[in-house]
Protein backbone atom coordinates (compact mmCIF):
# COMPACT_ATOMS: atom_id res chain seq x y z
CA UNK A 1 0.00 0.00 0.00
CA UNK A 2 1.13 3.79 -0.74
CA UNK A 3 2.45 5.95 1.84
CA UNK A 4 0.49 9.23 2.46
CA UNK A 5 1.71 12.14 0.75
CA UNK A 6 1.44 14.14 3.81
CA UNK A 7 3.83 11.58 5.89
CA UNK A 8 5.95 11.32 2.84
CA UNK A 9 7.08 15.30 3.64
CA UNK A 10 5.79 15.19 7.39
CA UNK A 11 3.30 17.78 7.38
CA UNK A 12 -0.14 18.31 8.30
CA UNK A 13 -3.32 18.04 5.93
CA UNK A 14 -3.81 21.95 6.33
CA UNK A 15 -0.39 22.64 5.58
CA UNK A 16 0.12 25.67 3.37
CA UNK A 17 1.42 25.97 -0.04
CA UNK A 18 4.37 27.61 1.30
CA UNK A 19 4.96 24.83 4.31
CA UNK A 20 4.41 22.39 1.20
CA UNK A 21 7.35 23.68 -0.57
CA UNK A 22 9.94 24.06 2.62
CA UNK A 23 9.01 20.47 3.42
CA UNK A 24 9.67 18.94 0.38
CA UNK A 25 12.68 20.52 -0.13
CA UNK A 26 13.87 19.75 3.28
CA UNK A 27 13.69 16.22 1.88
CA UNK A 28 14.61 16.43 -1.33
CA UNK A 29 17.97 18.06 0.11
CA UNK A 30 18.18 15.47 2.29
CA UNK A 31 17.83 11.91 0.10
CA UNK A 32 19.81 13.98 -2.94
CA UNK A 33 21.94 11.67 -5.13
CA UNK A 34 25.13 13.69 -4.76
CA UNK A 35 24.92 13.69 -1.15
CA UNK A 36 24.13 9.83 -1.03
CA UNK A 37 25.76 8.10 -3.79
CA UNK A 38 25.11 4.54 -4.48
CA UNK A 39 22.27 4.63 -1.87
CA UNK A 40 19.09 3.16 -3.33
CA UNK A 41 17.38 3.76 -0.33
CA UNK A 42 17.96 7.50 0.24
CA UNK A 43 17.23 7.34 -3.83
CA UNK A 44 13.82 5.89 -2.95
CA UNK A 45 12.99 8.51 -0.65
CA UNK A 46 13.99 10.78 -2.72
CA UNK A 47 11.18 10.56 -5.65
CA UNK A 48 8.68 9.67 -3.35
CA UNK A 49 9.01 13.45 -1.74
CA UNK A 50 9.03 14.18 -5.17
CA UNK A 51 5.86 12.17 -6.30
CA UNK A 52 4.23 13.72 -3.00
CA UNK A 53 5.24 17.25 -4.10
CA UNK A 54 4.28 16.89 -7.42
CA UNK A 55 0.63 16.18 -6.40
CA UNK A 56 0.16 18.23 -3.42
CA UNK A 57 1.59 21.35 -4.87
CA UNK A 58 -1.13 21.54 -7.47
CA UNK A 59 -4.28 22.56 -5.78
CA UNK A 60 -6.17 20.43 -8.33
CA UNK A 61 -4.15 17.60 -7.92
CA UNK A 62 -4.58 17.86 -4.09
CA UNK A 63 -8.00 18.60 -4.21
CA UNK A 64 -8.51 15.13 -5.68
CA UNK A 65 -5.81 13.13 -3.90
CA UNK A 66 -7.53 14.68 -0.28
CA UNK A 67 -10.99 13.34 -1.79
CA UNK A 68 -9.95 9.98 -3.58
CA UNK A 69 -6.57 9.31 -2.11
CA UNK A 70 -4.07 7.01 -5.01
CA UNK A 71 -7.08 5.90 -6.64
CA UNK A 72 -7.93 9.35 -8.00
CA UNK A 73 -4.05 8.90 -10.07
CA UNK A 74 -4.51 5.04 -10.80
CA UNK A 75 -5.20 3.91 -14.29
CA UNK A 76 -2.28 5.95 -15.62
CA UNK A 77 -3.21 8.98 -13.46
CA UNK A 78 -0.43 10.35 -11.12
CA UNK A 79 2.41 8.40 -11.71
CA UNK A 80 0.95 4.99 -13.38
CA UNK A 81 2.62 2.97 -10.00
CA UNK A 82 5.89 3.58 -11.27
CA UNK A 83 6.46 6.62 -9.48
CA UNK A 84 8.98 9.72 -10.93
CA UNK A 85 12.34 9.27 -12.80
CA UNK A 86 15.08 11.69 -11.98
CA UNK A 87 14.45 13.23 -15.40
CA UNK A 88 10.83 13.86 -14.15
CA UNK A 89 12.03 15.31 -10.45
CA UNK A 90 14.91 17.82 -12.35
CA UNK A 91 13.24 18.97 -15.14
CA UNK A 92 9.59 19.80 -13.13
CA UNK A 93 11.19 21.00 -9.96
CA UNK A 94 14.62 22.07 -10.07
CA UNK A 95 14.33 25.49 -9.83
CA UNK A 96 13.10 24.49 -5.74
CA UNK A 97 17.14 23.79 -5.05
CA UNK A 98 18.26 27.21 -6.00
CA UNK A 99 21.99 26.46 -7.04
CA UNK A 100 22.33 23.75 -3.82
CA UNK A 101 24.18 21.05 -5.92
CA UNK A 102 26.04 23.40 -8.81
CA UNK A 103 25.54 21.65 -11.85
CA UNK A 104 23.47 19.15 -10.77
CA UNK A 105 22.52 15.49 -10.91
CA UNK A 106 21.95 14.35 -14.67
CA UNK A 107 22.49 17.44 -16.04
CA UNK A 108 18.98 18.85 -15.09
CA UNK A 109 19.61 20.16 -11.59
CA UNK A 110 20.15 23.53 -9.76
CA UNK A 111 19.69 27.28 -10.70
CA UNK A 112 21.65 26.84 -14.64
CA UNK A 113 23.52 24.27 -16.55
CA UNK A 114 22.15 22.20 -19.12
CA UNK A 115 18.67 20.78 -18.70
CA UNK A 116 16.48 18.24 -19.50
CA UNK A 117 13.28 19.80 -21.42
CA UNK A 118 9.99 18.07 -20.96
CA UNK A 119 7.77 17.97 -23.86
CA UNK A 120 4.12 19.94 -23.72
CA UNK A 121 1.25 18.27 -22.40
CA UNK A 122 -1.56 16.99 -24.46
CA UNK A 123 -5.19 17.09 -23.16
CA UNK A 124 -8.18 15.36 -24.13
CA UNK A 125 -12.00 14.30 -23.95
CA UNK A 126 -13.06 11.22 -22.86
CA UNK A 127 -16.79 10.52 -21.90
CA UNK A 128 -18.15 7.60 -20.01
CA UNK A 129 -21.10 5.75 -19.92
CA UNK A 130 -22.54 4.45 -15.98
CA UNK A 131 -21.43 1.16 -16.64
CA UNK A 132 -17.96 1.77 -17.92
CA UNK A 133 -17.53 4.30 -14.91
CA UNK A 134 -19.02 0.94 -12.95
CA UNK A 135 -17.05 -1.57 -13.85
CA UNK A 136 -13.51 0.30 -15.62
CA UNK A 137 -12.40 0.03 -19.48
CA UNK A 138 -9.82 0.58 -21.64
CA UNK A 139 -9.89 2.93 -23.94
CA UNK A 140 -8.00 3.64 -27.32
CA UNK A 141 -7.95 6.98 -28.38
CA UNK A 142 -6.49 8.22 -31.67
CA UNK A 143 -3.75 11.21 -30.56
CA UNK A 144 -2.19 13.24 -32.42
CA UNK A 145 1.15 14.31 -31.40
CA UNK A 146 4.73 15.54 -32.24
CA UNK A 147 7.28 13.21 -32.61
CA UNK A 148 10.90 13.16 -33.37
CA UNK A 149 11.24 13.06 -37.01
CA UNK A 150 12.89 10.01 -38.25
CA UNK A 151 16.74 11.31 -39.36
CA UNK A 152 17.11 14.37 -37.11
CA UNK A 153 20.44 14.78 -35.80
CA UNK A 154 21.54 17.02 -33.22
CA UNK A 155 25.02 19.04 -33.01
CA UNK A 156 26.68 20.33 -29.84
CA UNK A 157 25.69 24.09 -29.35
CA UNK A 158 28.14 26.04 -30.38
CA UNK A 159 27.66 29.32 -28.67
CA UNK A 160 27.63 27.51 -24.96
CA UNK A 161 29.76 24.39 -25.78
CA UNK A 162 26.96 22.07 -25.23
CA UNK A 163 26.77 23.86 -21.32
CA UNK A 164 23.02 25.27 -22.03
CA UNK A 165 24.27 28.13 -20.30
CA UNK A 166 26.89 31.21 -21.22
CA UNK A 167 28.99 32.61 -18.31
CA UNK A 168 30.36 36.29 -18.48
CA UNK A 169 33.35 37.82 -16.24
CA UNK A 170 32.51 41.37 -15.49
CA UNK A 171 35.62 43.41 -13.54
CA UNK A 172 33.42 46.04 -10.75
CA UNK A 173 34.28 47.90 -8.08
CA UNK A 174 34.15 45.29 -6.20
CA UNK A 175 36.21 42.84 -7.71
CA UNK A 176 35.47 40.03 -10.61
CA UNK A 177 31.52 38.97 -11.02
CA UNK A 178 30.70 36.02 -12.88
CA UNK A 179 27.29 35.70 -14.24
CA UNK A 180 25.72 33.25 -15.81
CA UNK A 181 22.67 32.87 -17.90
CA UNK A 182 20.62 30.49 -20.26
CA UNK A 183 22.30 30.30 -23.73
CA UNK A 184 19.55 31.90 -26.10
CA UNK A 185 21.12 30.24 -29.09
CA UNK A 186 19.80 26.55 -28.03
CA UNK A 187 17.32 27.26 -25.08
CA UNK A 188 19.48 25.65 -22.43
CA UNK A 189 19.67 21.98 -23.81
CA UNK A 190 23.45 22.36 -25.72
CA UNK A 191 22.56 21.12 -28.26
CA UNK A 192 21.29 22.80 -31.88
CA UNK A 193 19.47 20.66 -34.92
CA UNK A 194 22.15 19.43 -37.64
CA UNK A 195 20.25 17.71 -40.08
CA UNK A 196 16.07 17.22 -40.20
CA UNK A 197 14.06 15.65 -42.97
CA UNK A 198 12.22 18.38 -45.04
CA UNK A 199 8.50 17.95 -43.92
CA UNK A 200 9.28 18.41 -40.02
CA UNK A 201 9.30 21.99 -38.35
CA UNK A 202 12.09 23.43 -37.00
CA UNK A 203 13.14 21.76 -34.39
CA UNK A 204 12.92 18.37 -36.23
CA UNK A 205 9.57 17.24 -35.07
CA UNK A 206 6.39 15.55 -37.22
CA UNK A 207 3.18 15.41 -36.35
CA UNK A 208 1.82 12.14 -36.12
CA UNK A 209 -1.33 9.96 -35.65
CA UNK A 210 -0.99 7.34 -32.82
CA UNK A 211 -3.51 5.33 -30.98
CA UNK A 212 -2.96 4.90 -27.27
CA UNK A 213 -4.75 3.09 -24.54
CA UNK A 214 -6.00 4.48 -21.29
CA UNK A 215 -7.10 2.31 -18.37
CA UNK A 216 -9.38 4.16 -16.24
CA UNK A 217 -10.52 2.57 -13.18
CA UNK A 218 -13.73 1.85 -11.89
CA UNK A 219 -15.72 4.79 -9.93
CA UNK A 220 -13.99 7.54 -11.36
CA UNK A 221 -16.16 10.92 -11.21
CA UNK A 222 -17.27 13.62 -13.77
CA UNK A 223 -15.07 16.29 -14.53
CA UNK A 224 -11.03 14.37 -12.88
CA UNK A 225 -8.21 14.08 -14.62
CA UNK A 226 -6.18 11.52 -15.41
CA UNK A 227 -2.60 11.24 -17.00
CA UNK A 228 -0.74 9.07 -19.70
CA UNK A 229 2.51 9.64 -18.78
CA UNK A 230 5.15 10.25 -21.36
CA UNK A 231 2.35 10.54 -24.79
CA UNK A 232 2.59 14.15 -25.21
CA UNK A 233 4.13 15.19 -27.14
CA UNK A 234 8.15 14.30 -27.71
CA UNK A 235 11.09 17.16 -26.73
CA UNK A 236 13.73 17.76 -28.97
CA UNK A 237 17.34 16.77 -28.29
CA UNK A 238 17.42 13.86 -25.50
CA UNK A 239 14.37 15.72 -23.78
CA UNK A 240 11.57 13.58 -22.26
CA UNK A 241 8.02 13.34 -23.99
CA UNK A 242 5.29 15.29 -22.25
CA UNK A 243 1.95 13.69 -20.84
CA UNK A 244 -1.56 13.18 -21.92
CA UNK A 245 -4.26 14.80 -19.61
CA UNK A 246 -7.37 12.93 -20.09
CA UNK A 247 -10.62 14.70 -18.75
CA UNK A 248 -13.66 12.34 -17.55
CA UNK A 249 -16.85 13.26 -18.87
CA UNK A 250 -19.89 11.32 -17.80
CA UNK A 251 -22.67 10.51 -19.99
CA UNK A 252 -26.21 10.83 -18.85
CA UNK A 253 -27.83 7.29 -18.58
CA UNK A 254 -31.96 7.23 -19.63
CA UNK A 255 -32.91 5.20 -16.59
CA UNK A 256 -30.48 5.61 -13.72
CA UNK A 257 -29.29 8.79 -11.66
CA UNK A 258 -25.73 8.96 -9.74
CA UNK A 259 -25.09 10.82 -6.53
CA UNK A 260 -21.57 10.12 -5.16
CA UNK A 261 -21.45 6.43 -5.50
CA UNK A 262 -25.10 5.53 -4.95
CA UNK A 263 -27.61 5.29 -8.29
CA UNK A 264 -31.00 6.52 -8.20
CA UNK A 265 -34.28 4.54 -10.28
CA UNK A 266 -37.46 5.21 -10.43
CA UNK A 267 -40.24 2.10 -10.92
CA UNK A 268 -43.64 3.15 -12.02
CA UNK A 269 -45.93 0.67 -11.14
CA UNK A 270 -49.40 0.49 -11.32
CA UNK A 271 -52.21 0.95 -8.28
CA UNK A 272 -53.45 -2.87 -8.49
CA UNK A 273 -49.79 -3.63 -8.77
CA UNK A 274 -49.41 -1.74 -5.44
CA UNK A 275 -52.30 -3.33 -3.75
CA UNK A 276 -51.66 -7.17 -4.77
CA UNK A 277 -47.76 -6.82 -5.49
CA UNK A 278 -45.75 -7.76 -8.33
CA UNK A 279 -42.19 -8.52 -9.11
CA UNK A 280 -40.30 -6.30 -11.87
CA UNK A 281 -37.12 -6.38 -13.76
CA UNK A 282 -35.20 -3.25 -13.81
CA UNK A 283 -31.98 -2.12 -15.10
CA UNK A 284 -28.54 -1.54 -13.22
CA UNK A 285 -24.96 -0.95 -14.09
CA UNK A 286 -24.23 -4.60 -13.85
CA UNK A 287 -26.79 -5.77 -15.68
CA UNK A 288 -30.49 -7.12 -15.20
CA UNK A 289 -32.22 -7.72 -11.58
CA UNK A 290 -35.66 -8.87 -10.57
CA UNK A 291 -36.95 -7.13 -7.58
CA UNK A 292 -40.47 -8.00 -5.27
CA UNK A 293 -43.10 -5.63 -4.47
CA UNK A 294 -44.74 -6.74 -1.31
CA UNK A 295 -48.66 -5.99 -1.34
CA UNK A 296 -49.74 -2.86 -0.41
CA UNK A 297 -46.72 -1.13 -1.49
CA UNK A 298 -46.73 2.83 -1.02
CA UNK A 299 -45.86 5.65 -3.57
CA UNK A 300 -42.52 6.65 -2.27
CA UNK A 301 -41.16 3.84 -0.81
CA UNK A 302 -37.34 3.12 -1.27
CA UNK A 303 -35.96 -0.25 -1.87
CA UNK A 304 -32.21 -0.41 -1.54
CA UNK A 305 -30.23 -2.89 -3.65
CA UNK A 306 -27.01 -3.00 -1.67
CA UNK A 307 -23.59 -3.06 -3.89
CA UNK A 308 -25.65 -2.17 -7.12
CA UNK A 309 -23.94 1.19 -7.28
CA UNK A 310 -21.08 2.50 -8.24
CA UNK A 311 -17.18 1.31 -6.60
CA UNK A 312 -15.98 3.61 -4.07
CA UNK A 313 -12.47 5.17 -6.44
CA UNK A 314 -10.60 5.45 -2.68
CA UNK A 315 -11.52 1.58 -2.10
CA UNK A 316 -14.01 2.22 0.36
CA UNK A 317 -16.93 -0.50 -1.31
CA UNK A 318 -19.44 -0.32 -3.63
CA UNK A 319 -22.33 2.08 -3.43
CA UNK A 320 -25.92 0.93 -3.25
CA UNK A 321 -29.05 1.02 -6.05
CA UNK A 322 -32.05 3.26 -4.13
CA UNK A 323 -35.22 1.95 -5.95
CA UNK A 324 -37.79 4.59 -5.59
CA UNK A 325 -41.48 2.81 -6.22
CA UNK A 326 -44.17 5.76 -7.73
CA UNK A 327 -47.56 3.97 -8.19
CA UNK A 328 -49.33 5.57 -10.89
CA UNK A 329 -52.46 7.48 -10.43
CA UNK A 330 -54.75 6.52 -13.39
CA UNK A 331 -55.98 9.86 -15.18
CA UNK A 332 -59.50 8.92 -16.87
CA UNK A 333 -61.47 5.66 -15.61
CA UNK A 334 -64.45 4.21 -17.55
CA UNK A 335 -68.08 4.39 -15.95
CA UNK A 336 -67.33 0.73 -14.06
CA UNK A 337 -64.09 1.87 -12.90
CA UNK A 338 -65.58 4.87 -11.60
CA UNK A 339 -68.28 3.06 -9.94
CA UNK A 340 -66.22 0.50 -8.35
CA UNK A 341 -63.65 3.28 -6.49
CA UNK A 342 -67.22 5.29 -5.36
CA UNK A 343 -68.23 2.17 -3.85
CA UNK A 344 -64.61 1.26 -2.30
CA UNK A 345 -64.65 5.00 -0.93
CA UNK A 346 -66.10 4.56 2.35
CA UNK A 347 -64.47 1.14 2.57
CA UNK A 348 -61.85 0.68 5.49
CA UNK A 349 -59.59 -1.25 3.71
CA UNK A 350 -58.87 1.79 1.00
CA UNK A 351 -59.00 4.50 4.13
CA UNK A 352 -55.33 5.57 4.61
CA UNK A 353 -53.64 4.11 7.71
CA UNK A 354 -50.19 4.73 8.17
CA UNK A 355 -48.22 2.71 10.31
CA UNK A 356 -44.89 3.32 12.15
CA UNK A 357 -42.66 1.35 9.11
CA UNK A 358 -44.37 3.89 6.72
CA UNK A 359 -41.48 6.83 6.88
CA UNK A 360 -41.86 10.56 6.44
CA UNK A 361 -40.55 12.23 3.12
CA UNK A 362 -38.06 13.69 5.56
CA UNK A 363 -37.42 9.81 7.41
CA UNK A 364 -37.11 8.83 3.70
CA UNK A 365 -34.87 11.53 2.80
CA UNK A 366 -32.65 10.66 6.10
CA UNK A 367 -32.36 7.02 4.89
CA UNK A 368 -31.16 7.81 1.55
CA UNK A 369 -28.32 9.42 2.52
CA UNK A 370 -26.89 7.11 5.33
Amino acid sequence: MKEDYYEILEISKSASAAEIKKAYRKKALQYHPDKNPGDHEAEAMFKKAAEAYEVLSDPNKRSRYDQFGHRAFDGGGGFGGGGMNMDDIFSQFGDIFGGAFGGGFGGGFGGGGRRTVKGSNLRIRVQLTLEEIANGVEKKIKVKRKKLAQGTTYKTCSTCNGQGQVTRIQNTILGRMQTSATCSACGGLGQIVDSKPANADAEGMLVTEETVSIKIPAGVVDGMQLKVSGKGNDAPGNGIPGDLLVAIEEKPHDTLQREGDNLHYDLYISFSEAALGTSKEIETVTGKVRIKIDSGAQSGKILRLRNKGIPSINGYGTGDLLVHVNVWTPKSLSKEQKDFFEKMSDDAHFQPKPEKEDKSFFEKVKDMFS
